[in-house]
């Protein structure tokens, strides 16, 4: 009768552990709503989908990151010829589930998108302007607008990501 009450104490322990630990792997990092539609544009092969909150950090894309991706909207591919900005300063990370750099780039110059969560992220302009889906540890590239201006940005995958890109 003891051993029976062990083996139930422990089986229990053990479906309890299982379930925080699944729990804590499906969850957001504690940052975002996860109630955000997903943009209608889709990079990487066709017929392809993802789902935004899926932790990649074990998948074969994950160890290897491609230079680049296209996206739907005014997406380029290969390294930027004829910019006057460098690499480092058109270059947007995302990491911890925010933006940092890009903030001035010339017209028309090719910008990378480089993603070092775990999740998969967009770059989208308020105004649609550009919209760049990137997935987890990868890096993309798109044109910015050939219209002089400042443009925010979002992610549409999580509600609480904004940037700005100046474009002069």
């Amino acid at each position: 009768m003891k051993t029976t009450t062990i083996r139930q104490r422990l089986t229990l322990a053990v479906i309890g552990a299982a379930t925080i630990i699944g729990a804590t792997a499906c969850g957001s990092g504690g940052t975002g709503t996860g109630t955000s539609a997903a943009p209608s544009t889709v990079a990487g092969s066709a017929g392809a989908s993802m789902d935004p909150g899926m932790d990649l950090s074990a998948s074969p894309m994950a160890s290897s990151t491609p230079s680049s991706m296209p996206s739907a909207m005014g997406a380029t591919t290969g390294s930027s010829s004829g910019s006057t900005g460098t690499a480092a300063e058109s270059t947007i990370h995302i990491k911890s589930f925010a933006y940092s750099g890009a903030g001035t780039v010339p017209a028309g110059s090719t910008v990378t998108v480089m993603n070092m969560d775990n999740q998969a992220h967009t770059v989208t302009a308020d105004d649609g302007s550009f919209d760049a889906v990137v997935k987890a540890g990868t890096s993309i590239t798109f044109t910015a607008p050939a219209k002089p201006g400042t443009y925010t940005y979002h992610c549409t995958y999580h509600s609480n990501m904004h940037g700005t890109l100046t474009v002069k």
